[in-house]
């Protein structure tokens, strides 16, 4: 069951002055990611064939992913009337397809892909955090509150769930770090990119470039963090891969990720919306 609804949020607070376009072009792109849940689902129902306790906790997830997409997209049609959600959405999934007919989880084994779903929701819940600190904009940030619970809850969920499978399949520290680093370096693949573009395609006659639409992605979405929200990011993987959440070691990898991430930000300055005209 949704720990929240869309009639929870005050729709009428919503104020246009404080909508800013970076978030605006972040919230469109965040919006159809969310909203694709139910495909996430299926690939689960296929990795965890059998597992009738897991999978239906997983469609509870999915129904609350599915959420944060209605929200999003309510809040983005709002901050721009001339966003098409059906179109992009469309373009969105005919662009970027997710590996639905699978026997096993990419990741190896069920532990690699529950890990992988941790670092999911470790990123995507300091990400929420992140856009709710930076916005003036008071339904923004109230949508932004609620979804950066839930997606702790869900780190949780897959947590809880890893623990059962580390008892099974017995996958050793190094192999999870591996999955853990794996995964976090697919935030510049395509999804993210791909609906960053669609998002904005809206008179379908862009062409899609990775580098470019990721690059325009990250500036925006690079530029919220603080280093409390890589201390948070960093706290949580190195729980899900059986590392100490806090020792030296982890304060030194928050240093450097912050530092890496200061010097990335810096790097993508020229991409950040207002973007670019189309070349």
């Amino acid at each position: 069951m949704a720990h929240w609804t869309l009639n929870d949020i005050s729709w009428n607070d919503f104020d246009a002055s404080k909508a800013r376009p970076d978030l605006i072009s972040l919230v469109k792109a965040a919006c159809m990611v969310e909203h694709n849940g139910y495909d996430y689902a299926r690939y689960l129902s296929e990795v965890f064939v059998g597992d009738e306790e897991f999978l239906a906790l997983a469609h509870e997830w999915a129904v609350e992913e599915v959420q944060h997409g209605q929200a999003l997209r309510k809040w983005a049609e709002l901050a721009d009337p001339a966003f098409d959600f059906d179109k992009s959405f469309a373009m969105f999934t005919t662009g970027y397809k997710l590996p639905l007919n699978v026997q096993a989880s990419v990741r190896g084994s069920r532990t690699g892909e529950l890990i992988a779903r941790c670092v999911v929701e470790t990123g995507t819940s300091s990400y929420y955090t992140a856009i709710k600190e930076s916005s003036d904009e008071p339904v923004l940030k109230a949508i932004c509150g609620h979804i950066a619970a839930d997606e702790y809850r869900h780190y949780k969920l897959f947590y809880t769930t890893l623990k059962k499978y580390l008892e099974l399949e017995n996958i050793g520290t190094v192999k999870r770090l591996s999955v853990a680093l794996g995964r976090i370096t697919e935030s510049e693949d395509d999804e993210l990119a791909y609906a960053f573009f669609a998002a904005h395609n809206t008179d379908g006659t862009l062409v899609y470039d990775h580098k470019l639409y990721s690059n325009r992605y990250l500036a925006n979405a690079y530029a919220l963090y603080h280093k409390r929200h890589i201390e948070k990011m960093t706290s949580m993987v190195f729980k899900a891969v059986g590392l100490k959440p806090f020792n030296v070691i982890r304060r030194a990898v928050d240093s450097a990720l912050w530092r890496i991430m200061q010097r990335r930000t810096q790097k993508l300055e020229s991409y950040r919306t207002p973007m670019p005209a189309a070349a």
